[in-house]
């Protein structure tokens, strides 16, 4: 395949995963796979989806920002705390095993789509906050941070669950703040692939444009149509996402890719 038209298809695929990220997370499904596909070692892969989700994510903050969704005072610290958990994840994915989360974050997913679906806390309408958003910036902040920073896949879902659960927040809101988090993770795991030289921009610059665009449309829908519409999204990427990391799991693939340890961060 050409250089143009292998350009076009990662455009076209980031435009779709940037949507889902907004939405929901999880377009990292839909990217590193394509990247693997292009030729892309599996670091380089992992370093490049970074490098063009930071513009789908930074698309649906900044759309998220304009429609009123975030309150940029009350996410500071937990920004702050992301930002930190996210590097200390990029740094610990170089020396330790992801195992033991290979395993475990597929029935956190599964059981958060249940809650998603059958909960009457996810609604357009805020709820009783739980905890004070100093603990929430510690704690979700840091440890899901960390969490992006040295595997990655669900992200979303794990910040969108932590201020529904937590804080209240309605759907809307939730999903907002959400993104302006992974945004931040997505940001400092970026800073150190960089670092490391493994970036390779000419695919990350045609994708990246597709991500901008698809994290616009997404957020703009996430606004317009609540938790009619993000419920249903977030339940199918949670369960999407479970399911893709059970079958990289199953022992009957004849042609494993790359182990979690070397996979740290899908979204």
């Amino acid at each position: 395949m050409e250089v143009l038209e292998l350009a076009l298809v990662l455009f076209v695929i980031a435009l779709v995963a940037g949507g889902i990220d907004a939405m929901a997370g999880g377009g990292g499904l839909l990217t590193v796979p394509a990247l693997l596909w292009a030729g892309l070692t599996p670091v380089q892969a992992l370093a490049t989806n970074k490098a063009q989700s930071v513009f789908g994510s930074l698309a649906a903050t900044v759309r998220f920002l304009h429609g009123g969704a975030i309150d940029l005072r009350s996410a500071a610290l937990a920004v702050a705390c992301t930002f930190a958990g996210a590097a200390a994840g990029a740094i610990a994915v170089q020396v330790l095993a992801g195992d033991l989360l290979a395993g475990l974050v597929p029935v956190l997913l599964i059981a958060f789509a249940l809650y998603f679906l059958c909960s009457p806390r996810v609604s357009d309408l805020d709820s009783r906050r739980r905890i004070g958003h100093g603990t929430f910036a510690f704690t979700i902040g840091t440890s899901v941070g960390f969490y992006d920073g040295f595997f990655g896949p669900g992200t979303g879902t794990f910040f969108a669950i932590g201020y529904v659960a937590l804080l209240g927040y309605n759907l809307r809101r939730a999903t907002a703040h959400a993104k302006l988090l992974n945004f931040t993770s997505n940001l400092a795991a970026l800073l150190l692939f960089v670092a490391g030289g493994q970036v390779v921009w000419a695919l990350a610059l045609a994708m990246a444009a597709g991500q901008f665009i698809g994290g616009w449309i997404g957020a703009h829908l996430v606004l317009a149509h609540g938790a009619r519409l993000v419920r249903p999204v977030l339940v199918a990427m949670s369960l999407a996402v479970s399911a893709h990391l059970l079958w990289e799991q199953s022992p009957q693939r004849a042609d494993p890719e790359p182990s979690p340890a070397s996979l740290p961060a899908t979204d």
